[in-house]
């Protein structure tokens, strides 16, 4: 009998399946993050394929800042409606209304969702955190296991992550600590654009591109909302636009693109030599090590 060979992309989703179905066996009450963007969106599609035709055995969870764009936030609810799955949001606004956050000077609430998180985790005893980072975003994350131990407090150390040898992972946490964990670590983002392409799977409009005004800040894009607008010499103007990364509003930028077809963004950013977060996130800015410090805290 000939053994199949498998093509990266079916290694890479084989893989991301015996994670999820690894975790379904090994923890309590996992949860998958979903922001509504790519990346989380991926990670629903294939935590469907693990467990088809059963319903998916976990809920997701988003951490809303409040400041998100429409459409993501109208896609992200009829997703989970369409597929029926569970959602649970943990409302930034509500923290900040009883007192236990407090707003930023500058606006963003990027930052804010780290104590949200943690409390919602100890609140509903997830034991199991899923999340779409991957190695080839930011240097903090290249150092990320797939199956990443939090100790009691939510807080990540580098220096305690785990061997992982071949597809062994090693879920073992003490009461009060859990486990983040990455099905899509080994992808890049040409993977999963590629992927997105094979399988057909639905994303918000803003990933293609459209008109939107904007305004220039630090090299970047950014649209006004809530969460503020231009300030002194910056104008609004309107552009032709598209986002590679969904976030907090104020923090994520557009890139100039005229891609408005799966062909057209594979072909861009295979050109790029910037990932997306470096070219549009400001909050990985703040610091040589900001993405490092905020996942030390408990950060996605």
């Amino acid at each position: 009998m000939t053994t199949p060979v498998l093509d990266a992309l079916d290694a890479l989703e084989s893989e991301a399946i015996h994670i999820f179905r690894e975790v379904a066996g090994e923890f309590d009450r996992p949860v998958i993050l979903f922001s509504g963007g790519k990346d989380s969106t991926l990670l629903v599609h294939l935590a469907v394929k693990a467990f088809a035709p059963a319903p998916v055995p976990f809920p997701l969870l988003h951490v809303d800042t409040g400041h998100n764009y429409a459409e993501v936030i109208e896609f992200r609810d009829r997703i989970v409606a369409e597929k029926g799955l569970r959602l649970e949001v943990a409302h930034v606004q509500d923290w900040i209304d009883d007192g236990r956050l407090t707003e930023r000077p500058d606006g963003t609430r990027n930052p804010l969702q780290t104590v949200p998180l943690l409390d919602t985790i100890v609140e509903k005893r997830h034991d199991a955190v899923f999340g779409g980072g991957r190695r080839d975003e930011e240097r903090a994350r290249a150092k990320e296991r797939i199956m990443s131990l939090r100790d009691g407090f939510g807080r990540w150390d580098p220096r305690s992550q785990r061997p992982e040898l071949w597809n062994l992972y090693n879920g073992r946490h003490a009461p009060g600590e859990h486990v983040r964990v990455f099905p899509i670590s080994n992808w890049t983002e040409l993977d999963v654009w590629r992927y997105i392409q094979r399988e057909r799977i639905e994303l918000p409009s803003i990933y293609y591109s459209h008109r939107r005004e904007v305004f220039r800040r630090d090299g970047m894009w950014l649209a006004e909302g809530p969460w503020g607008g231009p300030r002194g010499t910056e104008v609004l103007e309107e552009r032709t636009v598209r986002y590679r990364t969904v976030g907090d509003g104020s923090c994520t930028g557009a890139v100039e693109s005229t891609a408005t077809t799966l062909d057209e963004i594979i072909a861009e950013v295979t050109a790029s030599r910037l990932t997306e977060r470096g070219a549009t996130r400001a909050d990985d800015r703040l610091s040589e090590a900001a993405m490092e410090d905020r996942k030390r805290e408990g950060y996605f």
